[in-house]
């Protein structure tokens, strides 16, 4: 008989079983791993086809989760079972938990919050999620977004910024797909301050109806969801839906009514949803110290070079920086950040002070 490690592995990975029926069977693994046939298994309500075939998975459970196991080693990750005692137990929350994790990375213990908005977000929903992302994941937060682009990788982006920031991806495909494929180098920085997480095994590839599913991870994760930017019907709402479903709290930053990508976190607003007008609201959501209020910073320029982003997005609003204490944040050579500092100064977006010091402005 395969170990229930093996049975839940190969259920997660059987690509017959719908994600609902193998969340279910791995949630009643111990009513049928050890029955001889259908019949033994009292109801689970489940289709008696899953049920069969999770019978029938038994006997090659043990060389499919090798399989998994080896392509999650190529691809940089551990796989995490519900029976092993690393599972994050947040997720438990769930009615149902996937069967395994993909996590490249190391999953953070602080308590974390939720970061979602448009893929197509406006410069101001940028800026926002940037800001919220920054200042959280300074204040020793976890930021949790789902890797998507627009407002996600905003927000990934402005955890990482902090210095010792940590996030964390919720994917929506297998971790080996180059998924979106402009964000191949946030995957990696993120790897190594966080991780990227999936319950799809590797070699899926993303589809519509992935994302809803991959959202309740994001709202399972988090102990609080902040949407920034959401048209109506949209995969953020449903992130809050689902949040709010677990008893998770729900803020929502303030749109103008004109605007399209307002409607829907004005709408959670009418509804009762808590306005997020600064990172320290999420704070007091969380029962943390929010301190002194903080501002976002401003937009960086469009058409910078990518040394150049790297450098701004390392630099801390509002503190004095040296050139080489920036370059080493940012992973660049010194001689090539002097050049991308130069680049930024003529932008305006880093200002030189007496004695040589940076500081990008508020």
């Amino acid at each position: 008989m395969p170990t229930p490690r093996e049975l839940l592995i190969a259920l997660n990975a059987d690509p017959e079983l719908s994600r609902a029926a193998a969340c279910r069977l791995a949630r009643t693994l111990e009513e049928w791993a050890g029955a001889r046939h259908a019949g033994d298994v009292p109801a689970l309500g489940l289709p008696a086809l899953a049920l069969e075939r999770a019978l029938a998975l038994r006997r090659t459970a043990a060389a499919a989760a090798r399989r998994e196991v080896a392509a999650a080693d190529r691809a940089g990750a551990l796989l995490v079972t519900r029976a092993d005692a690393d599972y994050p137990p947040a997720l438990l929350d769930l009615a149902l938990p996937p069967p395994a994790l993909y996590v490249a990375g190391e999953l953070p213990e602080a308590p974390a919050v939720a970061i979602v908005g448009a893929r197509r977000a406006s410069p101001y929903g940028l800026e926002i999620a940037t800001w919220f992302g920054r200042s959280l994941s300074a204040a020793g937060v976890t930021v949790v977004s789902g890797f998507a682009l627009g407002a996600d990788g905003a927000a990934h982006r402005g955890a990482l910024a902090a210095p010792a920031g940590r996030t964390v991806a919720v994917l929506g495909c297998g971790l080996d797909v180059d998924y979106p494929r402009a964000h191949a180098r946030l995957g990696c920085e993120i790897r190594a301050r966080g991780a990227l997480v999936t319950e799809f095994p590797c070699g899926v590839a993303p589809e519509p109806w992935r994302f809803p599913v991959r959202n309740r991870l994001i709202a399972a994760l988090a102990r609080a969801v902040v949407v920034v930017e959401a048209a109506p019907l949209s995969g953020s709402l449903v992130t809050a839906r689902l949040a709010l479903d677990l008893g998770r709290e729900v803020l929502a930053v303030p749109g103008r009514v004109t605007d399209e990508l307002a409607v829907g976190t004005n709408a959670l607003l009418a509804d009762g949803a808590a306005p997020a007008l600064a990172p320290e609201d999420l704070l007091a959501a969380l029962g943390l110290e929010g301190g002194a209020r903080t501002r976002p910073v401003s937009p960086l320029p469009a058409g910078l070079s990518p040394p150049a982003r790297r450098l701004a997005e390392a630099a801390e609003p509002g503190r004095q920086t040296a050139p080489e204490e920036l370059a080493a944040r940012a992973g660049l050579a010194i001689e090539v950040a002097l050049g991308a500092l130069l680049e930024l100064e003529l932008a305006g977006a880093l200002r030189r002070l007496p004695g040589g010091l940076l500081v990008r402005g508020e």
